[in-house]
């Protein structure tokens, strides 16, 4: 509890005190037992009293400091002291509790997000110093520690080390670094010390630009909060109407018709009116509720820019992704080795390996990964590149070619037709054809897991785009199970084809494209909701994208969905019990069957059963 909250209790406590005691005490004389009650009404209302008249000045009347002093103030002067007083205690009591809640909201969001650091170690005269994070300059040598949280972006110049991303991605799978490997800030060093070279600036790196997205996440509004910030504004001031000619019309008739007037009956449900009508649930419980949902997508690694895009994920019909590097790894690996007759899978593997060990090209690079052996590239001799068709050397002195199938045409070699899909390598040692290796660009593991947990939170059609060649995606798309397949596409291609699905969708039907954030910035800017793989912070995915994956996970688009649907949910929830039970006590009241008790549950009682019920958006499990 913080300072000033606990300022407000001990005033609740002791206007209530007083309330209680004045109330049993006997005095006759009506001023002195006014004299008594103004005094805990003030300690408990001054401050309601001096918004209210602040409020006057700067124009902003009709809100629920106004009603509150109006309807207080008309209370006592009407003699109901226990009943004024009661109302601004009870208005105090429901203000501190949103407080709390509110400020316990925020300290969850800030826990689950606790990557800040406190400081950076840097070397300084042969010790370690511990500097603000802000003080460090780019190029710097920093250290961190087992335990402590790596403060700035950079790259390992020294040490290995385990490293705890779950504070980004949600996930507890360590990740390990070694020498030459990046670095992200926010991270928590498990294991071994670590001298990082800084590659950004603080106030550039990951960590400040994930917290900085969260924080102002709240400045985009979604419609049920723009729309509960207009209903407030008309609301109110009818509100404050229909009070002013219930105190008025009836005793005015009353007087026409020849009896008294009872204008004091009249005023007390005016009076009783202006409490209940105070919109306090709906204007506290509602961006409480959306922001939990924020809170509670930070902690499974899913960042969400503002409240209008996790509204907008829960009208999310159709699910558009980029292959290469959102549903694939976008990584080439060996997936199929097929030797011929006389020849191992070993055997072939090495002279492919051995043939391309002075390739850089990527393909090269997964025949060798996939090899797992040291080379010695004195046994490769007479090396020679054949553009666009592969490469021909000696290994051990026998002939190597290594290549596609227009090599093994010009060879005049027969050759094998695989019946799985990939990128074919074809060898042929000295003159004979030895078998084929098939290198893919391998799916993510819970690609497919991702497709049908899409399905499950109502998406109707998952389309992939992609620039590679028709039998690939095809294969790729009917091992996940997706709807629609387009391939050979360029980038702008893509942006053709996501038009054509925006103007066939209806109603409030959302579009939301999936991509790696760089190459697919126009794609993701052009769709309804723009979905990145974060690539554990990639500056250019938090840019480009309105919600970003921070550990490149499709299965978590989904989860975010879910999430979005249970804030909706509860929100819907909030503002339908609100307004009926302050509809309900306004038409019991203004007939006399709801006193003032009953408008402050009216007021106080449903703005905190609000607020609870919007703290479950904070918290979301599979």
């Amino acid at each position: 509890m913080t300072k000033k909250q606990r300022k407000v209790l001990i005033r609740i406590i002791i206007s209530a005190v007083l309330v209680v005691a004045f109330h049993f005490i006997p005095v006759e004389n009506p001023y002195i037992r006014l004299a008594l009650f103004l005094i805990p009404y003030l300690i408990i209302g001054y401050d309601i009293l001096r918004k209210a008249v602040l409020g006057i000045f700067h124009g902003e009347v009709f809100d629920e400091n106004f009603l509150m002093a109006i309807a207080t103030v008309g209370a006592i002067v009407l003699g109901e002291y226990v009943e004024g007083t009661a109302v601004m205690l009870f208005y105090q009591i429901g203000e501190l509790f949103q407080s709390y809640a509110v400020g316990k909201s925020r300290r969850n969001i800030s826990e689950l997000m606790d990557i800040r650091p406190d400081y950076a170690n840097v070397e300084q005269g042969g010790q370690l110093v511990q500097v603000d994070p802000d003080e460090v300059e780019l190029g710097t040598v920093i250290t961190v520690q087992p335990g402590e949280k790596v403060p700035i972006d950079g790259v390992v110049v020294n040490g290995t080390a385990s490293l705890n991303t779950s504070a980004l991605t949600g996930e507890s799978l360590p990740r390990e670094v070694a020498e030459g490997d990046e670095v992200i800030s926010g991270c928590v060093n498990m294991s071994g010390v670590l001298r990082i070279r800084t590659t950004k600036e603080f106030g550039e790196s990951t960590v400040s630009r994930i917290l900085d997205l969260v924080e102002n996440s709240s400045m985009k509004k979604s419609r049920s909060e723009n729309f509960i910030t207009r209903f407030a504004r008309y609301y109110t001031p009818i509100v404050c109407l229909g009070a002013l000619v219930l105190a008025v019309l009836p005793p005015v008739i009353n007087i026409c018709m020849g009896n008294p007037a009872d204008w004091s009956r009249w005023v007390i449900r005016a009076l009783t009116a202006l409490v209940i009508s105070c919109p306090c649930a709906l204007v506290i419980s509602i961006p409480l509720s959306f922001f939990g949902g924020i809170g509670g997508a930070s902690a499974k690694g899913i960042l969400i820019k503002g409240s209008n895009y996790l509204e907008a994920l829960s009208e999310t019909k159709y699910v558009v992704c980029d292959k290469t590097g959102t549903l694939t790894k976008g990584v080439f690996e060996v997936t199929h080795v097929n030797p011929s007759d006389g020849m191992t899978a070993d055997a072939l593997l090495e002279m492919a390996a051995y043939a391309e060990c002075y390739s850089n090209h990527p393909i090269s690079k997964s025949l060798k990964t996939a090899y797992g052996e040291a080379i010695d590239s004195s046994r490769v001799t007479d090396v020679e590149e054949i553009g666009g068709h592969g490469v021909q050397a000696f290994v051990d002195g026998r002939l190597v070619a290594v290549g596609n199938v227009k090599l093994m045409k010009q060879l005049e070699m027969p050759y094998a037709v695989p019946k799985k899909t990939g990128t074919e390598v074809h060898l042929a040692v000295d003159g004979q054809y030895a078998g084929y290796i098939l290198i893919s660009d391998v799916v993510k593991p819970n690609a497919k897991a991702a497709v049908r947990g899409l399905k499950e939170a109502g998406v109707r059609q998952v389309i992939m785009l992609t620039g590679d060649a028709g039998r690939v995606a095809d294969a790729v798309a009917e091992e996940l199970g997706i709807d629609v397949v387009k391939s050979e596409l360029l980038p702008a291609d893509k942006v053709t084809e996501v038009e054509k699905l925006l103007e066939a969708k209806t109603g409030k039907e959302k579009l939301a494209f999936v991509g790696d954030g760089i190459n697919d910035a126009p794609v993701l800017s052009r769709a309804d909701l723009g979905i990145a793989m974060g690539a554990l912070g990639s500056d250019a995915a938090i840019e480009a994208a309105d919600i970003v994956l921070m550990d490149d996970d499709p299965a978590k688009i989904a989860t975010a969905m879910k999430i979005s649907a249970k804030t909706i949910r509860i929100v819907h929830q909030n503002i339908v019990f609100a307004l009926i039970v302050k509809f309900a006590c306004l038409g019991l009241g203004a007939v006399g069957f709801v006193n003032m008790w009953w408008a402050i549950f009216a007021d106080v009682g449903v703005m905190i059963l609000a607020v609870l019920n919007a703290m479950r958006a904070l918290r979301y499990k599979d």
